[in-house]
């Protein structure tokens, strides 16, 4: 084998050697960053919450059973249930009376969801 050849075979070597040493930096500093950004994701974990996450704090914050919900907004206890554990969506008139039965406005209601 020539100079050449021998020299040229070093440096792909070389460059493959370089281009793996490359590759383990960028995975090293991805976990890194992974690892660091524990705490956002958890914060982002808390703050996305369901439209019956945020239903059944509303309801339970104002001290009202699923029963008077239905009662009040003219729907079934399960109707509601469905709603809060995410079964079902209530819709659009329905969220409107719930918020007002909550006593925030729709707009509110609605940030309140991610």
């Amino acid at each position: 084998m020539s100079i050449v050849a021998s020299s040229i075979a070093l440096l792909f070597g070389l460059s493959l050697m370089a281009l793996f040493v490359f590759l383990i930096i960028l995975i090293i500093r991805a976990l890194l960053k992974y690892i660091n950004s524990k705490d956002v994701r958890k914060e982002k974990s808390e703050a996305r919450r369901s439209i019956g996450q945020v239903l059944k704090q509303h309801r339970t914050s104002c001290k009202i059973t699923q029963e008077f919900v239905a009662e009040t907004i003219g729907v079934s206890r399960q109707a509601v249930s469905k709603w809060e554990s995410g079964t079902s969506d209530p819709s659009t008139s329905n969220l409107l009376a719930l918020a007002k039965l909550y006593g925030i406005s729709a707009e509110e209601l609605l940030k309140e969801i991610e």
